[in-house]
């Protein structure tokens, strides 16, 4: 690693398992101090122990249900305070619930808006205050493609609705944030390899493979790392003269619709 977030303090949400374990990971070995948050108490526990084994500093909150306002605001403040400050925002978690329009239920539609939606909106109301004050910072959302295309192997209505609003709000942030200093990019991924995904990629469903798989341009499904590389480009003072954009990290598929 090259050290490209030496001396940032970055605020990562979801790290007690898949991408955000990994982003915990791979920004602290890129000199970054983190404080991550998880629902699971273990499994932020368990994030922390790994990455403070591998030498990062890190401290990780368990408990944090991001979707209640007051817990996204206790948590950021908690957050900025255990090491004074903040430069990096990483809404990376999420949860969401899939279904066909006509058997997606209100209660699922809801879930989805809360916990996919709603908590990058807490979470970056209750750090603005903070980042203006540290004099600017980088806001780094997650998105997905399912924001900018139908798609064909799964009903993704309450998913592909949030993460279309996640996109909004980052753009709004961009001209609410530019005179404070406050920079706010999107990633939106494709089809990755998490705990959740992996099975699903081992035995992939017929259809799946032949509109999604098979048609890759490069050949392959994305692995986390690949998706977290991009966070820190938009993390580092490498991106310090971009804001407003939506990076797509597919592979290539969302180019053939």
């Amino acid at each position: 690693m090259t050290g490209r977030l030496a001396g940032k303090i970055a605020l990562i949400t979801g790290v007690g398992g898949g991408m955000g374990a990994v982003a915990a990971s791979m920004f602290c070995a890129e000199g970054a101090r983190v404080v991550g948050c998880d629902l699971s108490a273990d499994g932020a526990a368990a994030t922390e122990a790994a990455v403070r084994a591998e030498g990062g500093e890190i401290t990780c909150m368990g408990g944090v249900d991001l979707g209640d306002a007051d817990a996204a605001r206790a948590w950021v403040d908690a957050a900025v305070a255990t090491y004074e400050g903040i430069d990096v925002l990483y809404n990376n978690a999420s949860a969401q619930r899939f279904g066909a329009i006509d058997e997606l239920s209100v209660e699922e539609w809801d879930f989805t808006m809360r916990n996919e939606l709603s908590l990058v909106y807490y979470t970056v109301r209750a750090a603005w205050p903070h980042l203006k004050a540290h004099g600017g910072g980088s806001i780094v959302n997650v998105g997905s493609i399912a924001a900018l295309r139908g798609v064909e192997f799964m009903p993704q209505n309450a998913h592909s609705t949030a993460k279309g609003g996640v996109i909004s709000l980052t753009l709004q942030l961009v001209v609410e944030g530019g005179p404070h200093g406050i920079r706010a990019n999107c990633i939106s991924p494709g089809l990755v390899e998490t705990p959740n995904t992996a099975p699903m990629l081992a035995d992939p469903p017929e259809r799946m493979r032949k509109v999604v798989l098979d048609r890759l341009p490069l050949g392959r499904h994305g692995q986390a790392a690949d998706v977290v590389n991009a966070a820190i480009f938009l993390a580092s003072d490498e991106s310090s003269w971009v804001s407003g954009t939506n990076l797509v990290v597919d592979g290539g598929g969302s180019v053939l619709g």
